[in-house]
Order: C-alpha cells, then sequence, then structure tokens
C-alpha cells in the first residue's frame, strides 16, 4: 500500500511575502497601477503631451473637450481661457505635484524620525519639551498653520513644501517616539546595550529598523496629504504661482469659468481626485503588507 507524499508549503519570505500579502489587496493593486502609470507621464512629460503646457493659442480658447460638440481632436481635453492645452498642463502638473509630495515627505520623515528617536530614547525632559511642541503645532487646522506660514515666508512653491512639511511634522515624531518606547526595552535592545553598543549605534542601527514599518504606511498617507495641501495653497494663490502647471493652480485659473466651461475645472479636480485615491489605496495595501497584526491568513 503506497504512503500518500505530504508536501509542505514554504511561506513566502522577504519580498515574496511583502507581494503576496500586497497583492491580496486588490484596491491595492488598482492604486499601484494608477500611480505607476501617473509617475510614467509625470518622467516622460515631453515625450507624452501633445502642446506645451504654457503656449497660448489664441484661436481655441476655451475649446471644449474633443467628445464634446465643438471640440477638436489636437486638443482632447480642450483649451483653458487663454488657449493652453488642458491634457499637456495636466500631465506636467502631475511632475509638480509629485515633486510636491516626495521632497515633503523626504523632509518629514527624515526630521520626524530624528525627532521622535531622540524623544523615545532619552524620555525625561527632553521628551516632554518635544513632545509639548509638536502638541502646540497640532493644536492648529494644518492647512491654516500652513497659511500661516507661507503668508510669512512669502507665496511661492519652495514656501508652501517647508509649510506642509513642519505640518506634517508632528505625525511621524508621535509614530517614531511610540514605536522608540515599545522597542526600546526588548531583550534585543539590552542585550546589544550589555554587549557595549553606544548610543547612536542603538538608536539608529538596532532600534530605528524596527520601527520603519508603521513609518512606510505614514510616510504614504502623508505623500497623499501634502499632494492636497499643495493644491488647497495653490487654489488659494499661496502655492505655486502662475502660469505654472500645478493642479490647484489650474483650479485657482478656472474659477470664473465653472459655469461655462466646465473642463476647466473638472479635469484638474479629477486629476488630484485620482492621484490621491491612488496612493490612498497603495497605503492600505502597505499596511496590510508591513503590519504582522492586520496580514490576512
Amino acid at each position: 500500500m503506497a504512503v500518500a507524499e505530504i508536501k509542505t508549503i514554504t511561506p513566502p519570505t522577504g519580498l515574496a511575502e511583502f507581494w503576496f500579502y500586497f497583492s491580496r489587496n486588490k484596491g491595492a493593486v488598482i492604486g499601484l497601477v494608477i500611480f505607476t502609470i501617473i509617475l510614467l507621464l509625470a518622467i516622460f512629460a515631453p515625450l507624452v503631451t501633445p502642446h506645451s503646457p504654457s503656449i497660448q493659442n489664441r484661436d481655441v480658447l476655451l475649446l471644449p473637450p474633443a467628445l464634446a460638440t465643438g471640440g477638436q481632436w489636437t486638443y482632447f481635453l480642450g483649451t483653458d481661457a487663454v488657449g493652453r492645452d488642458i491634457l499637456s498642463r495636466l500631465i506636467y502638473g502631475a511632475r509638480f505635484s509629485l515633486f510636491i509630495g516626495l521632497v515633503v515627505v523626504t523632509i518629514s520623515v527624515i526630521s520626524g524620525v530624528l525627532v521622535g528617536l531622540i524623544a523615545g530614547y532619552f524620555r525625561g525632559r527632553t521628551d516632554t519639551i518635544i513632545m509639548r511642541v509638536m502638541d502646540i503645532i497640532l493644536a492648529f487646522p494644518s492647512l491654516l498653520l500652513a497659511l500661516v506660514l507661507v503668508a510669512v515666508l512669502g507665496p511661492g512653491l519652495v514656501n508652501a513644501m517647508i509649510a506642509i512639511s513642519l505640518v506634517n511634522l508632528p505625525h511621524f515624531v508621535r509614530l517614531t517616539r511610540a514605536a522608540v518606547m515599545t522597542e526600546r526595552t526588548k531583550d534585543y535592545v539590552i542585550a546589544s546595550r550589555v554587549a557595549g553598543a553606544g548610543t547612536l549605534r542603538l538608536m539608529f542601527l538596532t532600534i530605528l529598523p524596527n520601527c520603519l514599518a508603521p513609518l512606510i504606511v505614514q510616510a504614504t498617507l502623508a505623500f497623499s496629504a501634502a499632494i492636497l495641501d499643495a493644491a488647497a495653497l495653490g487654489f488659494l494663490g499661496m502655492g505655486a504661482q502662475p502660469p505654472t502647471p500645478e493642479w490647484g493652480t489650474m483650479l485657482a485659473e478656472a474659477r470664473e469659468f465653472i459655469q461655462r466651461a466646465w473642463w476647466v475645472v473638472t479635469f484638474p479636480g479629477l486629476a488630484i481626485l485620482i492621484t490621491v485615491l491612488a496612493i490612498n489605496l497603495m497605503g492600505d495595501g502597505l499596511r496590510d503588507a508591513l503590519d504582522p497584526k492586520l496580514k490576512r491568513s
């Protein structure tokens, strides 16, 4: 009588494990595909745009989209009030929006992780002072605080990114501090300390790598929030300045044409909506893949 062979399934590890849990979230996969398309369009904008985003054609002012009555296929999404191609400006606008998100998240993560590490590791009066400052920043509505900072520094894309970075800073500080306080009392940290590891080695090489999972998820959410805040500042005239093809600025320029030229407002708004939604969906997938408590069986 033959003995049935029992096959053992080896669980995925490393990147394979990450993709296994990430791909089970179908929304996250869709978000990744959409975000990849937007990223590729932004990178290769000079090659894929049919027109220059700044050239004005006075013969086609407020031209409707190609599929609407009176539209032209050479201007697939129509033109704005000064005859600029909306599709080209949207694609170039993706460059500015993604660049803003990348810069803001980079500044916020580096500074927030550093401050949070100091607060969570040293505790005591240092921790108290840092967290009270973070609480003060959190006490203000984020957009209002960003507006005040930009008003002080002056309108412009660079100042807007600095302001948004400061607004996002407390979230990374608090998250890092909480993770460090959890890790610093564990056996592997105590063993490293007993073995003679210095303070900097304990902070950056022993503790920090084990705190990265929630920080990566938070960075993804902060990326989408930065795009929204930058668009809001641009809409209010405090962010990127015309004629920069930034989505919030495009909305601000189109306000007076909402009723008679719906496309000049609709398409920039949809670009913001789709991009932010795609990034948030990716964030949900990252949370499923990186947080062991949320991994589905």
